[in-house]
């Protein structure tokens, strides 16, 4: 039987009544941390309720700011652009402790968790754009590799599991200037740590048309690829790449385009479903099924067999309707695995 490891982005809906800007006003003044902890502890448990085995903590914050507000801050760095090692840290990751140390106490396990970070050319191109300073993109990946040890040696309740690196913009941004070499070394110098623990060290990327750079970079083993809405993208990945270089990938086999989906609704419908939503549940009970999951999954394998490592959603929920319905969608994933694992034991 194929062994696979389900996990998760890390977005996630926020529960009815709390708005982004409450969250964010939450993150930033620190006057309401006791709502703010109950609702990412909530997330967290709701996403290893549903089956999920290593699960990214709940990312509620701007992918940018969550990072660069750190950085930027000048009582928070050496130099500038270099955070100093004991300002680099990720607060979700520290109200986990509780919420985790409470699943272990009901498991006696401790759960394993997902630690997502945003990659230094993401964080370049928000400052700089177009331009091509490696002096600083290189100054950037220093800064997250100190998120990425912080983090993994300040763990107490949970085991991380998986660290991942955040560049959508590699291989769909044109205003990407540096070279392949460059961007090796900016990903290894931001994942020099992690490559050193035992831990896997994935890049998620949008788009895998510059997949062989992940697989340059020693330190990164695993590759994300957003398979389940774009099917297509499989074919761009060689898998004698992936085993002469021992990369693995994490296949998307659920979509989470939501816009997408809700417009075959509205189409079917002739309505609008994000304010008549009564037939929004569609997606996790017609369109996004177990079975659907399983043959995405089943078609994966056919390919690449056991090059694949890790299964999941293609990227976060966070722009779905509701926590239950995303939920739903993460206990179809688990079944959808399941059925699959199932065939392959006859």
């Amino acid at each position: 039987m194929t062994d696979l490891i389900f996990d998760d982005i890390g977005s996630f809906p926020l529960p009815e009544g709390v708005t982004k800007e409450w969250m964010a006003n939450a993150f930033s003044k620190r006057d309401s941390d006791e709502q703010l902890f109950n609702i990412i502890g909530s997330a967290f448990k709701q996403k290893l309720d549903a089956g999920v085995q290593v699960a990214t903590y709940p990312q509620f914050q701007d992918m940018y700011e969550q990072f660069l507000s750190i950085i930027k801050d000048p009582e928070c760095v050496e130099e500038p652009f270099k955070v100093k090692e004991d300002s680099a840290r990720i607060l979700e990751l520290d109200i986990l402790e509780k919420t985790a140390a409470q699943y272990k106490k009901e498991t006696g396990d401790k759960p394993d968790v997902r630690v997502c970070v945003t990659g230094p050319l993401e964080l370049y191109l928000k400052d700089f754009g177009g331009t091509q300073y490696t002096d600083i993109l290189d100054t950037l990946a220093v800064s997250i590799d100190r998120f990425i040890s912080k983090a993994i040696k300040s763990a107490k309740n949970f085991n991380i599991r998986t660290v991942s690196i955040d560049e959508p913009s590699i291989g769909i941004n044109p205003q990407v200037m540096f070279e392949d070499a460059e961007l090796v070394k900016a990903l290894s110098l931001s994942t020099a740590y992690a490559g050193k623990q035992d831990v896997d060290v994935e890049i998620h990327l949008h788009s895998p048309l510059h997949y062989k750079i992940a697989c340059d970079t020693p330190s990164i083993n695993v590759i994300g690829v957003e398979s389940a809405a774009n099917p297509s993208y499989l074919d761009l990945i060689d898998k004698k790449v992936l085993e002469d270089t021992d990369s693995f990938l994490r296949v998307g086999i659920a979509r989470t385009d939501i816009f997408n989906l809700a417009s075959v609704l509205n189409e079917k419908y002739n309505t609008n479903v994000w304010k008549d939503t009564q037939y929004l549940p569609e997606i996790v009970t017609e369109m996004e099924t177990p079975e659907i999951i399983a043959k995405r999954l089943e078609n994966a394998h056919s390919i690449f067999g056991d090059r694949i490592k890790y299964v999941g959603p293609d990227c976060g929920v966070g722009s779905w309707p509701t926590q239950e319905i995303a939920c739903q969608l993460l206990s179809n994933v688990e079944e959808g695995i399941s059925i699959f694992q199932n065939k392959q034991l006859y």
